[in-house]
C-alpha cells in the first residue's frame, strides 16, 4: 500500500542515482544536500508511519533498502574516488551481502522468513556509516574544515560497528534455526 511515509521512501531510492551522479561529476556540495535530504526523508518516513499508524509491510522492506542501496553505492563510490579506505569499504559489502546470503539461505532451508527486526548496534552501526559518508561529502566540499580525525575516529567507529553488528546478527539467525530445530 502506498501511503505518506512509503512515498518518502521510494523518493528517497530514487534520489540515490541523483546523488551520485552529482558526487561522481564533482559537485559535492549538492551531492551533500541530496544526502541529507534522505537522511531527513527516512527519519520523516518512520515518524510519520508511527504517528499515524500507517506503518506497513512494504515500508517494512523498502525502508531498510533504501538505507542500504544508498550507503553500499556510497562506500562503493567514495572508495574508487579514492575517499574512504577500501578496508571499510569490503568490511561493510561484506557484512550486507553476508547477512543477505544468511537470510536467503535460512529461507531456503526451512521454507519460513525469519522476522528481520534492526537491533540497537545495528542501528548504531547505520548511524557510524551515515556519519562516515557525511564526514567525506563535508570535507570534500569544504577541505578547509580540517576534519581528518574525526573522519577517522568516524571510519574506526563505523568499522567496529560494522563487525560487531555482522557477529550479532549472524547470531539471531543460528539461535533462531537452533530454536527452530529444538521445536521441529
Amino acid at each position: 500500500m502506498l501511503n505518506i511515509p512509503n512515498v518518502l521512501t521510494l523518493a528517497r531510492i530514487l534520489a540515490i542515482p541523483a546523488f551520485l551522479i552529482l558526487l561522481t561529476s564533482g559537485r559535492s556540495g549538492l551531492a551533500l544536500a541530496v544526502f541529507v535530504a534522505g537522511g531527513v526523508t527516512d527519519a520523516l518516513d518512520g515518524a510519520i508511519a508511527r504517528l499515524t499508524d500507517t506503518k506497513t509491510e512494504l515500508g517494512a522492506i523498502l525502508d531498510p533498502l533504501a538505507d542500504k542501496l544508498l550507503l553500499l553505492s556510497s562506500f562503493c563510490v567514495l572508495a574508487f574516488m579514492g575517499l574512504v579506505p577500501n578496508w571499510l569499504t569490503v568490511l561493510v559489502l561484506f557484512r550486507d551481502v553476508f547477512l543477505l546470503l544468511g537470510y536467503f539461505f535460512l529461507f531456503v532451508f526451512t521454507g519460513e522468513w525469519i522476522e528481520v527486526r534492526p537491533s540497537a548496534v545495528g542501528k548504531v552501526t547505520t548511524v557510524f556509516q551515515l556519519a562516515s559518508v557525511a564526514i567525506v561529502l563535508v570535507t570534500v566540499s569544504w577541505p578547509e574544515a580540517m576534519l581528518a580525525s574525526t573522519r577517522q575516529t568516524l571510519f574506526v567507529g563505523a568499522a567496529v560497528f560494522t563487525a560487531l553488528s555482522g557477529l550479532q546478527y549472524m547470531g539471531r539467525g543460528l539461535r533462531w534455526l537452533s530454536v527452530r530445530d529444538a521445536d521441529g
